[in-house]
């Protein structure tokens, strides 16, 4: 019930929205108001009424005051849906009715009657109004007495409006799970029929290509009933900027673009967090004050914006605002106080300002409820880099600002079960690295490789230097080649990690199916695995890159 009144009151916040955008006619504002029901308001008095009148005919200009207190009466809407259902969160304790107003002949008695500690105070919202019970009595009647016809062309235009076709579904996440675990296994099972050799004899080629071919198209529509659009979390953002703005006493003018771009649910589902700590550092340490502003020549409202677009197989998500901009000189003085950089070292703005993602990194002088403790951008930092396998910009705009940029593939993560993959053979076992993560596949030869004085090694790979791992020793596995000319080199990037591991055959590229371990495996044996690799008649182990790179990383301490 309560995603169904979620539901509704999203296409009711998306019309007051929409108020925003120009300048709205009024068209849009009746529109508006009669979705909310304050177009059908029995006023008592004529003044109000023609102040409603006014707003609806475009005489009273749409400000962003009317917008928040329409959003307002979409949220009393809300409430008013979940508590007939009985599943508000926190209702609120019944009013009790005021008594009744006492009699002139009553008087003497009540007033020596003793008076409740814990009686309600009666305030103007209690007392009844006669006037609004006879213009509902009217308004009764009047219905009582309606012709027929009325009724029956409401009933009519009730029934079009339910022949409409339905053009969106709501899927549980159980029957897409379910989904693709059954387009798994019909995947697995075609790898078994094409690896089978003489055995499928039987079938002929144009089968197995027609089997192909239905796999695919499958697994399409599988990916296409995934995607959601940016809008499920997009709209709620509006509602956050305006409570954070009244909060910090700050004018600000937030506009959404993009929001129809459709992602992959477990993308749109991990954005959410981030998005939130960046508009809310937008208008704490971005947005000035109106005063401050106004001293600056600037508008006194500040403007914020978030934008979305995708260009080829990358989604990008940029959060802008036109305020004070970032310090690079404050951002450089507590990275150096921090020990992050050495004094005398030269970089760029650019380069400078991407230390606020570093951990427990904040410029704010003092810690509020909003910002200030250090946490935030890292987390950000986190959620994009690792969970997403994207990346975050960060650049001080011309005109005054800042934008935070994110890119984040839109290939699904590789805990989602059907990957892309690169099978390698590393000594006596089998290993699946995922595509997702593999740059380049290299011969190396002897002259490429350095020892580091730590017992470390480099690898030259087109003249970029490369961590070198050779997942044989690093796995505790039996070698079963001794030059290193034998081998191939599989160059992997997580965000910023990068590497260079060594396998002895890389076998093929397919895909594959990953499953995880009914048991912890990864814990107990501290294996840096993601999970079970199914790709046909034989299986294999997924190997987790980020965790590998993690290995290589230096500890926290000695940075």
């Amino acid at each position: 019930m309560r995603d169904i009144v979620d539901q509704c009151m999203e296409g009711m916040e998306d019309k007051v929205l929409r108020l925003e955008e120009g300048k709205p006619g009024p068209e849009a504002v009746r529109e508006a108001l009669d979705t909310l029901g304050i177009s059908h308001l029995k006023l008592a008095s004529a003044q109000l009424t023609a102040l409603l009148d006014m707003f609806a005919d475009g005489i009273s200009p749409v400000n962003e005051g009317l917008v928040t207190s329409l959003l307002r009466v979409c949220e009393a809407h809300r409430k008013f849906l979940l508590t007939l259902a009985g599943v508000l969160d926190q209702p609120r304790a019944a009013i009790v009715a005021p008594a009744p107003a006492p009699t002139p002949e009553a008087a003497p008695e009540s007033a020596s009657a003793p008076v409740s500690a814990t009686a309600p105070e009666l305030t103007q919202e209690h007392k009844p109004a006669v006037s609004s019970a006879a213009t509902e009595a009217d308004e009764l009647e009047h219905l009582k007495h309606a012709p027929l016809e009325d009724a029956e062309k409401q009933v009519e235009q009730a029934g079009q409006g339910a022949k409409q076709s339905i053009t969106s579904i709501r899927v549980p996440t159980e029957r897409l799970d379910s989904l693709i675990e059954l387009v798994g296994k019909l995947m697995v099972t075609f790898a078994v029929l094409s690896q089978s050799g003489t055995r499928g004899a039987t079938l002929s080629a144009s089968t197995l290509a027609e089997l192909d071919t239905v796999i695919t198209g499958l697994q399409t529509q599988v990916d296409a009933i995934r995607l959601v659009p940016l809008r499920q979390i997009f709209l709620p953002m509006n509602r956050l900027v305006q409570s954070l703005a009244q909060k910090m006493q700050k004018k600000v003018r937030f506009t959404i673009t993009g929001d129809e771009l459709p992602l992959d649910k477990t993308i749109v589902e991990c954005l959410n967090e981030p998005l939130v700590h960046l508009l809310r550092n937008a208008l704490d340490h971005g947005l000035e004050a109106p005063e401050e502003r106004a001293q600056a020549g600037k508008d006194e409202t500040g403007s914020v914006n978030l934008t979305a677009w995708r260009k080829g197989d990358t989604a990008f998500v940029e959060v802008s605002d036109d305020g004070r901009g970032i310090n690079a000189a404050r951002v450089r003085a507590k990275a150096e106080e921090r020990g992050l950089i050495e004094p005398g070292v030269e970089l760029s703005e650019e380069e400078t300002i991407q230390f606020i993602l570093a951990s427990g990194f904040s410029t704010a002088e003092k810690v509020t409820d909003v910002s200030g403790r250090g946490v935030g951008m890292d987390a950000v930092a986190n959620a994009v880099r690792t969970t997403l396998g994207g990346d975050i910009l960060i650049a001080n705009r011309p005109t005054g600002g800042s934008t935070f940029t994110l890119s984040i593939p839109l290939s699904r993560s590789v805990n989602e079960g059907i990957v892309d993959a690169l099978v390698c053979r590393v000594g006596p076992e089998t290993l699946i690295l995922p595509s997702r993560d593999v740059l380049e596949i290299f011969a190396p030869r002897q002259s490429d490789i350095v020892a580091l004085p730590d017992g470390g090694e480099t690898v030259s790979v087109r003249g970029q230097i490369y961590h070198l791992l050779r997942l044989c020793r690093h796995l505790e596995l039996s070698e079963t080649e001794s030059s290193i000319e034998n081998g191939l080199i599989v160059t992997v990037r997580m965000g910023n990690a990068s590497a260079a591991l060594l396998v002895d055959e890389v076998l093929r590229q397919q895909q594959v199916v990953v499953t995880g371990f009914t048991v912890p495996v990864q814990e107990i044996f501290g294996l840096p695995i993601l999970g079970f690799g199914m790709m046909g008649e034989s299986d294999a182990l997924v190997l987790d890159i980020e965790k590998l790179l993690a290995s290589l990383a230096p500890p926290a301490d000695a940075r």
